[in-house]
């Protein structure tokens, strides 16, 4: 048997060769340091049989930075906490604990609550487990052994995950622990230098909030020290800039358990949501968008046309229904009343592609353990639009798409990393249909020459899609703008627009929203910049100090020549000490406080920037400096 490495050369194997029999015929380094093994982007096991013509490529610990690396890493600690947890806690029982985005998880029923206080003495159980050595072996066993092992056991959640799984069932073992695991994982414990359980939270067994609550401890690791204390920091800084505390301290918002996942916006919130609306409408302008308003409620028929009702049904709000009338639902989505809108009257070629424009109120149902702050809120405001156009304009919309974007994200000084989501297997329309939607946003990215990841089965139910991710200051990305090429719900809603033939044809749609959701946006916004807008966006922009109260005058005469040059100024007439007035203003992040006492007036003002920078101007000085911002 023959395997291809990397570099295109052929390995010759016995037959039943696995991926460690591969590593060991390289070399014997090659084998202690083998973590995993790739073949055609997929991820195998080091214990499992090779194929005969095979690619191969086999990942070690200096892959330390390697996605997948690190997921069999976590994946192998996640089983060292359930481990540790075991010879801690008698009676406990053990659920899933699956790698996720830096770091891991696992789900326990514990005979008495545990708190964050624990985690310190599971974590030191843990680093027993790797001062003593573990390794991971694996073994098939039938569905009916499976079974009688955990039963025995008494792990009824094992039980009802070997009851429900597909195909073959495998068990890893490391010590005295074993447990219902598909893999991979590493050989032994030796690559895992760097543990650390950061926190407890509840979880729904596999996510039904009919369910039992279960206790969910999250941690992470490493294959070195350093980039575990470099994980930390940036994990502090998160916190510190968490939206959830920052928004109610610099006055922007609050959340209420009277409205769960519905933010209150309190005045300078409102300033910075008006900005971006200001800018929304400003930039739709230029680019020939149309402003629109729809309804917020459709009867459910105007959902079924759509797919909606059909696809999206568990998290639309229904509105009461009153005898004799149609049940109606709150728009999850503008798509529906835009639809509507264009079919409202007979449409020309010539008037194509017409781009309709609406930030609407949407209502989607998150489930109460999803909420997260502004991140993931009832309540939702999109930058919407919708273009209809003819199959031939559809590159240059998905062009304009692509620059709006690009031009959004520099604005705000973060990168975006595109990705392209292929037809769900929940889909409307035929594979023909998707065929061409798909290849149309395939084309348009490489024509662009934008790198850009697959992301297979992740499309809309309608129609594929162009996912933009968005990376902020502290190395996170986020999904944000979305740009989705849609054949079926125009079809649905008998949509036509007559052609330069003097036919009918049915017009392709394509949604988009660029900064999404803008509660989630305006979130992301005061974690990427940890409260301190720039100049334009701040809530307030200069406050100005009067030192005394015969100052005041003065300082409100300032404030309003301020005003007047179309900037936003607060006067802190408080009897407070200035050295106060100062602190207050920079916990604030305002970017320039001035501070008017004796020796200030027009020709010499005392200047303070948000990070202690003094300097004194004269009024025209200073606004000749604030322009350019």
């Amino acid at each position: 048997m023959k395997v291809v490495l990397p570099d295109s050369s052929e390995l010759e194997l016995p037959d039943g060769a696995t991926g460690r029999d591969a590593a060991a015929a390289i070399g014997p380094r090659l084998a202690e340091q083998a973590v995993l093994l790739r073949s055609d982007g997929r991820v195998q096991d080091l214990r499992l049989p090779l194929e005969d013509g095979q690619k191969i490529q086999i990942l070690t610990t200096r892959d330390k930075d390697d996605p997948d690396a690190l997921s069999v890493l976590r994946h192998s600690t996640a089983h060292l906490l359930a481990e540790a947890v075991r010879r801690l806690y008698p009676g406990v029982k053990i659920a899933i604990g699956p790698p996720i985005a830096n770091g891991f998880y696992y789900d326990f029923e514990f005979p008495e609550p545990i708190s964050e206080a624990d985690l310190e003495r599971i974590e030191a159980e843990m680093q027993k487990e790797l001062a003593e050595g573990r390794e991971w072996n694996r073994e098939e066993v039938s569905r009916e052994e499976a079974r009688r092992r955990f039963e025995a056991e008494g792990e009824p959640y094992k039980v009802e995950l070997v009851e429900t799984a597909d195909g073959e069932i495998s068990f890893y073992t490391q010590g005295d622990f074993t447990d219902l695991c598909r893999g991979p994982h590493l050989q032994n414990s030796k690559p895992i230098k760097a543990v650390k359980l950061t926190g407890l939270a509840g979880a729904y067994w596999r996510g039904d909030e009919r369910n039992k609550q279960l206790t969910r401890i999250y941690g992470t690791a490493f294959y070195d020290p350093a980039d575990l204390d470099a994980y930390l920091e940036r994990l502090e800084q998160a916190r510190e800039r968490d939206h959830r505390r920052l928004g109610p301290q610099l006055d922007l918002f609050h959340l209420s358990d009277e409205s769960p996942g519905s933010p209150f916006w309190h005045p300078k919130g409102m300033v910075i949501w008006n900005v971006l609306e200001d800018l929304r409408r400003s930039e739709n302008a230029k680019r020939g968008y149309l402003e629109v308003k729809t309804p917020l409620l459709y009867d459910i028929d105007t959902y079924i046309t759509s797919g909606h009702y059909e696809n999206y049904e568990e998290n639309m709000f229904f509105v009461e229904e009153h005898e004799g009338e149609k049940r109606l639902a709150l728009k999850p989505m503008n798509c529906p009343g835009h639809m509507l809108l264009f079919g409202s009257e007979l449409r020309s070629y010539r008037e194509l592609p017409m781009r309709f424009a609406e930030s609407s109120t949407l209502h989607r149902d998150e489930r109460g353990g999803t909420l997260h702050g502004l991140l993931r809120v009832k309540h939702i405001t999109q930058d919407d639009a919708h273009m209809f156009c003819t199959p031939e304009q559809i590159e240059d919309e998905i062009f304009g798409c692509l620059d709006y974007a690009s031009y959004l994200y520099d604005l705000f000084g973060m990168e975006a990393r595109f990705e392209l989501s292929t037809r769900p297997e929940k889909k409307l329309g035929t594979d023909e249909e998707w065929d061409f939607t798909e290849a149309a946003l395939r084309s348009a990215l490489d024509r662009r020459g934008i790198d850009y990841q697959v992301n297979e089965g992740d499309g809309a139910f309608y129609g594929p899609k162009i996912d933009l991710h968005m990376t902020d200051v502290l190395g996170r990305s986020w999904q944000m703008g979305t740009i989705q090429l849609d054949s079926q719900m125009p079809a649905r809603f008998g949509l036509t627009y007559m052609g330069s033939d003097n036919a009918e044809h049915t017009p392709f749609v394509i949604h988009r929203a660029l900064l999404g959701s803008l509660e989630r946006f305006i979130g992301i916004l005061i974690e990427h910049y940890g409260g301190e807008f720039p100049f334009w966006l701040a809530p307030v922009q200069l406050r100005v100090l009067p030192v005394g109260a015969d100052h005041r005058e003065a300082a409100g005469r300032l404030a309003e020549r301020l005003r007047e040059a179309g900037y936003r100024i607060e006067v802190d007439e408080r009897d407070d000490t200035v050295g106060k007035r100062i602190r207050d203003a920079e916990l604030e992040k305002i970017p320039y406080t001035l501070v008017y006492g004796d020796k200030e007036s027009d020709d010499s003002l005392a200047i303070r920037e948000r990070h202690g920078v003094q300097s004194t101007k004269s009024l025209l000085e200073l606004l000749d400096e604030l322009a350019r911002l």
